[in-house]
């Protein structure tokens, strides 16, 4: 498997084998081959006519292979093997690899594209030599891509789990208690007030799981376990649903196995599975 090292400075030298991450807002240019799709080569993409736009950014190696990121205003007419896809569509279908390229590739745009002008003065800026930041000349204000940490929170009672739904999620699907960090706060007390404000139920024995960057805007999502104290389940209105303890051999729908909330759920699992045979 190839590895990515990140990178700011862009190589003296072009390849066409670059593969270039080019967004249309939001969407993803890919060339669909099958079930399955990938980014295009700088070679491809001059063959597709899609010309990249504003907001170029280099983004580091993939392999051999050096990757750029870049904005195209427009929708232009694509082949029919090409097309722009979100990010979410193409789980299952690319490269977990090259999806958290485009994950990260995403978020520098859309932090070059709000940066543009100083937060302080509202002059124009420009970008600083060797790091990833805008910079005012006027006051010297630097902007760097912002992220926004959130906790998820998988609750344990037993051989139950405590799985909600937000109104937005996808026809019964349910998922671990998440949600941002506030200013002032460890992440643990986060999670514990997160808990309590959307499903009124105290929590104990936090032990750390794992993390992923989550392009959805800018989050990185860090992951915990926890064991139930006491409460009754009290869903917050407009934020959950509906929650409820879920026995580990009659699970819902469950998040994509991308996702951390699917292996926090999967590991957990098989955690008691193994524990009680």
């Amino acid at each position: 498997m190839d590895i990515f090292v990140p990178g700011i400075t862009e190589p003296s030298q072009a390849s066409d084998s670059d593969l270039w991450f080019v967004f249309n807002a939001d969407r993803l240019l890919v060339i669909g081959e099958g079930e399955s799709a990938r980014v295009p080569s700088r070679g491809e993409l001059e063959e597709l006519g899609v010309a990249a736009g504003r907001c170029r950014h280099y983004l580091g190696r993939l392999g051999e292979r050096d990757c750029f990121t870049a904005a195209f205003e427009a929708s232009p007419e694509l082949p029919e093997r090409a097309e722009w896809q979100g990010l979410r569509r193409l789980f299952g279908r690319i490269d977990e690899t090259v999806l958290a390229i485009a994950g990260r590739a995403v978020q520098i745009i859309e932090w070059d594209d709000t940066h543009r002008y100083c937060g302080r003065c509202g002059s124009a800026t420009g970008l600083k030599q060797g790091e990833r930041a805008r910079v005012c000349p006027d006051c010297g204000l630097a902007g760097y891509p912002c992220l926004s940490p959130a906790v998820m929170g998988l609750v344990r009672r037993g051989r139950e789990l405590l799985l909600a739904r937000s109104p937005h999620f996808p026809e019964g699907m349910y998922s671990a208690l998440a949600g941002f960090v506030e200013p002032g706060e460890t992440l643990e007390q986060t999670l514990q007030r997160e808990v309590r404000e959307e499903v009124g139920v105290e929590i104990t024995n936090l032990r750390y799981f794992d993390s992923q960057p989550w392009p959805f805007p800018h989050s990185l999502m860090i992951a915990f376990v926890a064991d139930y104290v006491s409460g009754e389940i009290v869903p917050q209105p407009g934020e959950i649903e509906a929650a409820d303890w879920f026995g580990i051999d009659r699970l819902p729908r469950l998040p994509h196995p991308f996702s951390i909330a699917r292996r926090l759920i999967d590991e957990t699992v098989a955690s008691i599975a193994k524990s009680i045979a």
